[in-house]
């Protein structure tokens, strides 16, 4: 997770927070759930994947509870940390994501569905420009 410190050029992170933040105080749903969604997009590659097997085969570390863990932190896992490309790359997946539901919204005559993702896909795209 990183956020620009003074001096630093900001991360697309750091705007669409800054934009969110925005959003929010001007109520505005459209770029609220654009913004969140992209954010929770990013938080979610940013996860470590659980090796399942692993905990399964593994020694329990709590007498109490097979396969829990015992200890404050004991159950944090360092993030990865994602490459502006990579963030980029994201948001990109979530604007053409919303255009292409958008498009098929109007194939079934749902416009109003249609014109709100491609709302939200304007408000994202506008960090890819």
């Amino acid at each position: 997770m990183s956020t620009a410190t003074s001096g630093e050029e900001p991360t697309m992170r750091d705007a669409l927070r800054r934009d969110l933040t925005a959003a929010l105080k001007a109520r505005d749903r459209v770029a609220i759930d654009a913004l969140r969604s992209a954010l929770g997009a990013l938080d979610n590659a940013e996860a470590v994947p659980v090796d399942h097997a692993a905990i399964r085969g593994g020694e329990p570390s709590s007498e109490h509870i097979a396969g829990a863990a015992s200890g404050v932190g004991s159950t944090e896992s360092r993030r990865r940390e994602l490459t502006e490309a990579q963030v980029r790359s994201i948001v990109r997946q979530q604007v053409d994501e919303r255009q292409e539901a958008a498009t098929e919204y109007d194939r079934l005559g749902r416009t109003d569905h249609a014109e709100r993702l491609r709302a939200e896909a304007d408000v994202l795209d506008r960090h890819l420009s």
